[in-house]
């Protein structure tokens, strides 16, 4: 099978030959051909060179465009600074000091140079490996991107002094990730990444009541669209899972925090979890030993339908040797 074929062999519930590999690579995908994360984030063609190596070198099946959550903010007019090693600063956020999101400018993914060049990725991924791999695209979720306009904790004041503004600016938001959801996907993406990370930090009523029925219509809108969906919030998200049920997800990223038999007992036996390996406990400081057997435990644990991922992005510096344990072929049960 190639890689994409393994793909979707699992998402569309067949058995694969082995078990597709999903890690998140950014910076370490970067310094890995010699570049930085101010390269990797701010030009499409370090993204891509790196991420492809990395997948020929180390059996990765899915091409990735992730590299920092303010693609869309930039779009809604935030100044962006990249740091040659770490990830990119949003100076100031729009609406920090001005709630009113009707004087922002609305993006355009087709002419904001940062989502655009998200764009870009995804067409040279497709120009340059065909169908051999699976492409995923990636917008950011009402939360996450709402509090990148308003700075967090704002947001936060937000959801519990005016809701009826919180989620009135995550619809606005929602609009925008569905703007830079299609081009992706007419580029060659088979999946959107929808990345929702702060809101493992709400309360499972706020996180249904105001932040869940905007990531449905999100999800509902790609995969009308005629793509995948992988949700991805960092943290213990357990006390979201129920709400989270609900969302018809083909993948979702499972943190280390979370126990892996608990999400599969409440997230059914359909959707694909993916990990949930401790990055740097794990991954990063651990032996091929250790790290095969946590590969392994994670899968026995979660069962089919199942790809192997750490919690969350492979940190720079883990040494080569753990990453290619990680993603040693295993064959499914």
């Amino acid at each position: 099978m190639t890689p994409r074929e393994r793909y979707l062999a699992v998402l569309h519930g067949r058995r694969p030959d082995v078990l597709p590999r999903l890690p998140i690579l950014m910076q370490f995908a970067a310094e890995h051909i010699g570049s930085n994360y101010a390269a990797f984030a701010s030009d499409y063609r370090v993204l891509v060179e790196a991420n492809l190596r990395c997948a020929e070198e180390y059996g990765i099946d899915q091409l990735n465009t992730m590299s920092d959550p303010y693609r869309e903010t930039a779009g809604f007019g935030a100044s962006i600074e990249f740091p040659r090693d770490s990830g990119p600063i949003c100076v100031k956020p729009p609406l920090e000091d001005d709630r009113d999101f009707a004087k922002l400018p609305r993006p355009d993914p087709l002419v904001t140079p940062r989502m655009h060049d998200r764009i870009d990725a995804v067409r040279a991924y497709k120009t340059q490996a065909g169908d051999r791999y699976s492409i995923m695209g990636w917008v950011e979720g009402p939360a996450a991107e709402a509090a990148d306009l308003r700075g967090v904790s704002n947001f936060f004041m937000d959801l519990l002094d005016d809701p009826d503004y919180a989620r009135n600016l995550m619809a606005h938001c929602v609009e925008t990730a569905i703007d830079f959801a299609r081009p992706q996907v007419e580029a060659g993406a088979d999946t959107i990444g929808i990345g929702d990370a702060v809101a493992s930090q709400v309360s499972a009523e706020i996180y249904e009541s105001l932040i869940l029925p905007l990531e449905k219509q999100l999800v509902m809108a790609i995969r009308a669209m005629g793509a995948h969906v992988r949700l991805h919030i960092c943290g213990d998200i357990t006390h979201l899972l129920p709400g989270i049920a609900t969302l018809d997800l083909d993948l979702i990223d499972i943190d280390h925090m979370v126990d892996l038999a608990v999400a599969r007992r409440i997230l059914g036996p359909r959707i694909v979890l993916t990990g949930n390996i401790d990055p740097v406990s794990c991954v990063m400081r651990g032996d091929r030993a250790s790290i095969c057997a946590a590969v392994a435990r994670c899968y026995a644990i979660a069962g089919d339908p199942f790809m192997v991922n750490a919690g969350c992005e492979i940190p720079a510096g883990t040494p080569c040797e753990n990453l290619e344990a990680m993603c040693t072929p295993i064959a499914p049960t």
